[in-house]
């Protein structure tokens, strides 16, 4: 009888480390993933920041020398800003085929490796 109770607790013992391995070893696998796909994005974003940074000195540049041609600085600006109008638009429309779409793969894509 005493060993079948020594068996019955080794048993326990043994289930109680499976279920706080199993734990860990979640945590862990949790903890990669996150890891990766915050790493992935950090590393998209600041090169999204560099060309957001190059297109606005661009754009500036671009008023500038517009305005030049046309006689008056204003113009030039009126024009890059009536530019960035339409392409908003065209963005607006097709925002989920071109954007949302395209991120949510590279996340669901990045968590699953």
């Amino acid at each position: 009888m005493e060993t079948t109770v020594n068996s019955i607790e080794s048993l326990f013992e043994k289930a109680e480390a499976y279920g706080k391995t199993t734990y860990e070893l979640s945590k862990l696998k949790l903890l990669e993933t996150t890891t990766i796909v915050v790493t992935s994005l950090v590393a998209k974003l600041s090169v999204i920041l560099m060309i957001s940074m190059f297109s606005f000195v661009l754009s500036i540049a671009i008023s500038l020398w517009l305005g030049d041609l046309l006689g008056k600085a204003y113009y030039g600006f009126f024009i890059v800003a009536g530019f960035y109008l339409i392409a908003g638009i065209v963005l607006h429309f097709f925002l989920h085929s071109w954007v949302r779409k395209p991120i949510s793969e590279l996340i669901i894509k990045q968590a699953l490796q």
